[in-house]
C-alpha cells in the first residue's frame, strides 16, 4: 500500500503544487483524499481497473474543484463519492450544468454516499468524526490491508482530530499557519500543532500537506515547518506533489 501526493496546496495553485489531493493506493481499491485540482494527475497513478473512492473533506473550492476533471477518466468499476450530510445536494450543483459536466452524464456509473450514516455500504472501514473550521469538515480514519490512515485537514487541534489519530500508521494533516499563528475564527495547523498532535496521538508517520499556497511560496518555507515540526515529532515528512509513500 502506498500514499502519492496530487496536490498539497491550500487555497490555489502555485508552481509549488496544485491544491490539495492525495491517492492511496491498495490492492484492491484506489482511494482518493479530497479533490483539490491535483485530481487530475490521477490517471498518472491509477488505470481504472479497480474501484475508485474519492473522500470529501469538506466543500471549500480548494478541495473540490479538480472535480471537474472527471470526464476525463476511465473508471472500469465506477466511482464512488464520500463527504459529509449534504453531500449529495451540493454536488449536483457543482458537478453540473453549466459549470461542468454532470455527474450523470460521466462515461462511468457514480454513487454517492453520505457519512458517517451510509458509511456501512463501503467495502472498507471509515470512521469519522467533525472537526474544528469555518465551515463543516470530517475528518477520517481508514482501515486499510491492516494498517491506518488518518486524514485531518481544514482543522486545528481538537478532541475528534486525537481521537483518530490515536495510534495510526499515518497521520495526513495540513500545515496551512506558519510557525506560532493561529486564527480562532478559521481554524488550521501549524506545524507545532501538527507534531503536537501527532505525538500525543501515538501516531507512526506525520505527513504535513495543505500548505497555504501564500504562506508557504517556496519550497524553502516547507523546509522550515519540517524543521520545526521535526523538534517535537522526528518521524515527520513535509509533502510535495509527487512523493510517492509505502506504508
Amino acid at each position: 500500500m502506498k500514499i502519492v501526493f496530487l496536490g498539497t496546496n491550500g487555497w490555489y495553485d502555485t508552481a509549488t503544487g496544485n491544491t490539495v489531493c492525495a491517492l492511496i493506493k491498495t490492492r484492491r481499491y484506489d482511494i482518493v483524499l479530497d479533490a483539490g485540482n491535483g485530481l487530475y494527475k490521477l490517471d498518472q497513478y491509477c488505470d481504472g481497473k479497480k474501484p475508485v473512492f474519492i473522500l470529501l473533506s469538506h466543500f471549500h473550492i480548494d478541495h473540490i474543484a479538480g472535480l471537474h476533471t472527471l470526464v476525463k477518466f476511465k473508471f472500469k468499476k465506477g466511482l464512488t463519492i464520500c463527504g459529509q450530510r449534504g453531500t449529495r445536494r451540493i454536488l449536483k450543483k457543482f458537478v453540473g450544468r453549466p459549470f461542468t459536466v454532470p455527474l450523470e452524464k460521466l462515461p462511468y456509473p457514480v454513487k454517492i454516499l453520505e457519512l458517517p450514516s451510509e458509511g456501512d455500504r463501503l467495502p472498507f472501514r471509515v470512521k469519522t468524526l467533525p472537526l474544528v473550521h469555518a465551515d463543516p469538515v470530517l475528518g477520517f480514519r481508514l482501515e486499510l490491508e491492516g494498517k491506518t490512515v488518518t486524514y485531518c485537514t481544514d482543522t486545528g487541534y481538537c478532541p475528534n482530530a486525537l481521537e483518530l489519530a490515536r495510534g495510526t500508521g499515518a497521520l495526513i494533516t495540513e500545515c496551512a499557519h506558519l510557525p506560532g499563528e493561529t486564527n480562532p475564527l478559521w481554524p488550521h495547523f501549524n506545524p507545532e500543532t501538527a507534531a503536537r498532535l501527532a505525538k500525543e496521538a501515538g501516531a507512526k508517520r506525520l505527513i504535513l500537506t495543505h500548505f497555504s499556497a501564500e504562506r508557504y511560496h517556496k519550497p524553502g518555507l516547507r523546509a522550515m515547518a519540517l524543521r520545526i515540526a521535526r523538534r517535537a515529532f522526528p518521524g515527520t515528512v513535509a509533502a510535495r506533489d509527487g512523493l510517492s509513500i509505502s506504508l
